[in-house]
């Protein structure tokens, strides 16, 4: 069972639960190819009685159709959310008219009470390495937040005061306590929300495997030269000899294919894919 929750993350909890109080609306980013595994159980805890909005960020990463099937389950749930690749734009246009509808009682409310053009004041936060921070720095139109392609590089709650009658707050990426699903640990692992170093190689690029077969097999073929007979080690060694990956004597070097499996998984080499499934 993979379960990753250093210290700075309880920080960053406590630290939220605090911000709560200022704020009006809680934004939640998701990683589309698993909204599900990425539904942060103490974000729901700690919001409740917040308006809310899901972003379902890297939405060219994932499935199209299981864009839909997700948006979709999670607006019959009452959760309203939107599609978004925060690094180009696109689907941020619906942005603004999302939260101004979510808003929309909240600010007749206001303005009954003669308080008029208060900016709405919203919290970002998800799982690390959704895309937060590249969100915000793609709203703003600059780079306000740091980024990068892996867990934890925002550490520390940062308000980003705009001119769009909104201001939002940049929160650390954090995860649970306790990931009660073993399936939810291994997908979130297997997108980079989790510290690598925690896991095996193998048994992550298996798991990675695991969902190739299952979503996208003809690609196995194409990329490693495998072939259905071949277990999870079979195609680690085919793919170490078509990538020349190979330890003094020849022999196969299974760790660094294993490693390939994993990189070719987020590049996409392997296909879109969306490792949360329908639900049945």
């Amino acid at each position: 069972m993979i379960q990753w929750y250093p210290g700075h993350m309880e920080k960053a909890r406590r630290s939220m639960r605090e911000s709560l109080k200022l704020v009006d609306l809680v934004i939640e980013v998701l990683d589309a190819r698993a909204p599900l595994s990425c539904l942060n159980p103490e974000i729901d805890r700690m919001g409740e009685g917040k308006a809310r909005l899901f972003l379902l960020n890297k939405a060219d990463m994932a499935d199209p159709g299981m864009n839909r099937y997700w948006k979709e389950v999670f607006e019959a749930e009452g959760r309203p959310t939107l599609l978004i690749n925060a690094r180009t734009g696109e689907g941020m246009k619906e942005f603004d008219r999302a939260v101004e509808s979510i808003m929309a009682e909240r600010k007749e409310r206001n303005a009954r009470r003669g308080i008029i053009n208060r900016p709405v004041r919203a919290m970002v936060a998800g799982i690390p390495n959704s895309g937060k921070s590249t969100f915000i720095n793609r709203f703003v139109k600059k780079a306000v937040t740091k980024t990068g392609n892996r867990p934890g590089v925002t550490r520390g709650n940062q308000w980003i005061r705009m001119g769009k009658g909104m201001e939002l707050l940049d929160t650390p990426g954090i995860l649970w306590p306790k990931i009660e699903r073993e399936e939810c640990g291994w997908n979130l692992a297997l997108i980079g929300s989790v510290n690598d170093a925690i896991v095996q190689t193998e048994d992550l690029a298996s798991h990675a495997l695991k969902k190739v077969r299952a979503l996208n097999p003809g690609t196995l073929a194409e990329r490693y030269g495998a072939d259905k007979s071949m277990n999870d080690t079979d195609i680690f060694a085919a793919a170490a000899g078509r990538f020349s990956m190979l330890l003094p004597g020849g022999e196969a070097d299974i760790k660094r294919a294993a490693g390939m499996v994993i990189d070719d998984f987020r590049s996409l080499k392997l296909g879109r894919i969306t490792v949360d499934e329908k639900e049945t």
